[in-house]
């Protein structure tokens, strides 16, 4: 193959997983989930909790076996190599586990030993990264003593230590207050210019405000994959046309003759503001132009009349609710190895879809992200 053919192929994708299925006893925490993250994608993944997303995380970080299939994480296989994926990930574990009885600084200097960093690239990559997540001021801080927010950006201090090319974060902002996950998505915004992400949230906003494409999980199976106007457009569904206007006796027979309009599903009356009624007329197309021609006709005035697609939070628990309606047997057991009806994925054109840290001694639960540990 010639040299200018080879530039020409392809990046294997960075995060490859094929048929993923994983169980404790007679629990289903994924089931044959399949996905493909590329080179400098954002990615979140956006479920509810119990949804199978922590396992997939820990899966692909090298601290869970799967039950059956396969995953890598940069070319190397997540089982038989994990020693080299562990070398270029971060993982951010959803209860980041520290040193409390530490220094901030103390405490990234170990880190840099397990991941064999020697001592002049540990006295170049420590202010770095602390200066990265904003605790460059409190490097000789007590980890003990520092707030959650604070505790979180360590965590991500030293998730970024082994300069790795893909970020693994779970739940990244469980937790914190209001303020602090203002803060806590911001940074990961700013690390999101320079490395691939994958981000597992059940909190919609971190999602949209962070990742240019969600796959969204429901009981261990990958329910959407795609970009957030993809997702709308896709799974579209429960468009309406927003009707407003003054129609003094008029309000029955506006309801009627607007039901009448070829295309419309349903016209829901959403009441009375002021001297305006409200209707939503349900439909899969825009049909601004023949209400408008109507309401001219009528000599109805109008206050609004708006296209309105369903939101991804909208989408999202729609999603939710058709995977979540039946999963429990009559003892409470999960009923999870059966997929239900209709439970394929959506395919997204252009976004691939599937069928489907650090310890505290240790104090607090979690992933201790030993690069030397197989």
């Amino acid at each position: 193959m010639g040299l200018a053919a080879a530039h020409c192929l392809p990046l294997p994708p960075v995060i490859s997983v094929q048929h993923l299925t994983r169980r404790f006893g007679s629990l289903t925490a994924i089931s044959d989930l399949s996905f493909e993250i590329e080179q400098g994608e954002v990615v979140g993944f956006l479920g509810p909790n119990g949804a199978g997303k922590t396992t997939c995380l820990r899966i692909l970080a090298g601290f869970l076996p799967a039950t059956s299939g396969g995953a890598s994480v940069a070319g190397f296989d997540v089982l038989k190599e994990s020693l080299e994926v562990r070398r270029r990930i971060g993982y951010l574990a959803e209860t980041v586990p520290l040193y409390n009885d530490q220094r901030v600084e103390e405490m990234l200097g170990f880190q840099g030993q397990l991941h064999s960093l020697s001592r002049s690239e540990r006295a170049r990559r420590i202010p770095a990264v602390l200066e990265r997540v904003g605790l460059l001021d409190r490097r000789r801080q007590m980890v003990g003593h520092l707030s959650r927010g604070l505790r979180q950006r360590v965590g991500l201090a030293v998730a970024l230590l082994p300069e790795p090319e893909v970020l693994i974060l779970d739940e990244p902002t469980s937790g914190l207050d209001p303020l602090q996950r203002i803060e806590v998505r911001g940074l990961i915004q700013e690390l999101a210019l320079e490395h691939t992400v994958l981000l597992s949230s059940h909190i919609l906003p971190e999602i949209e405000a962070v990742c240019p494409r969600v796959m969204i999980l429901s009981e261990g199976r990958l329910a959407a994959d795609g970009t957030h106007a993809q997702l709308v457009e896709t799974l579209g569904g429960g468009s309406c046309v927003r009707f407003e206007a003054a129609l003094g006796a008029e309000v029955q027979d506006a309801q009627r003759l607007l039901a009448g309009i070829p295309g419309a599903q349903r016209v829901d009356d959403r009441g009375r503001l002021g001297i305006h009624h409200c209707f939503d007329i349900q439909c899969d197309e825009d049909l601004r132009e023949d209400i408008g021609a109507l309401a001219a006709q009528r000599g109805w005035a109008l206050r609004e009349l708006s296209w309105q697609k369903p939101t991804l939070e909208e989408l999202f628990a729609r999603i939710a609710l058709g995977f979540d309606g039946d999963r429990t047997g009559p003892t409470g057991a999960s009923t999870e190895e059966s997929p239900p009806p209709g439970s394929a994925p959506v395919q997204i054109d252009g976004c691939p879809s599937g069928t489907g840290g650090l310890g505290e001694k240790p104090t607090s639960g979690g992933d201790f992200l030993n690069p030397f540990n197989s």
